[in-house]
């Protein structure tokens, strides 16, 4: 029992950022969902199709880190991975804040969520 707890305490990150980043992508991907979760309409297919393409980098994020999980050779670049994705993410978010303004609380939340993932872990 001690030997799952501490390989499901050393994998959190990567479950927890899985548990948020693959319903994130689904919703990205998905127009007919995303104005019940964000202030976004999507009338272009040029809009539709950087959301597809921000949905699939998501999905393939997610699958790097079941990798990290899944095959113990692979958690440290699923983790190293994990930092940059969240930390650009944040980095992203905090300058549109600064450039655009305030986002709606849906990106609150990811930002906060984000720069939470983006500290390494010893």
């Amino acid at each position: 029992m001690g030997h799952i707890l501490r390989r499901i305490f050393k994998n959190l990150h990567l479950l927890v950022a899985i548990v948020i980043v693959l319903p994130t992508a689904i919703i990205y991907g998905s127009p007919e969902l995303l104005p019940n979760y964000l202030n976004i309409q999507v009338h272009t297919i040029d809009l539709a199709n950087m959301l597809k393409a921000n949905m699939v980098l998501y999905l393939g994020m997610c699958a790097i880190w079941v990798l990290g999980i899944w095959k113990i050779k692979y958690w440290k670049s699923a983790t190293a991975l994990n930092i940059l994705f969240m930390g650009t993410l944040a980095l992203g978010r905090g300058l549109s804040m600064i450039v655009d303004g305030p986002p709606s609380g849906g990106f609150i939340f990811g930002l906060i969520a984000e720069l939470g993932f983006s500290h390494p872990i010893n």
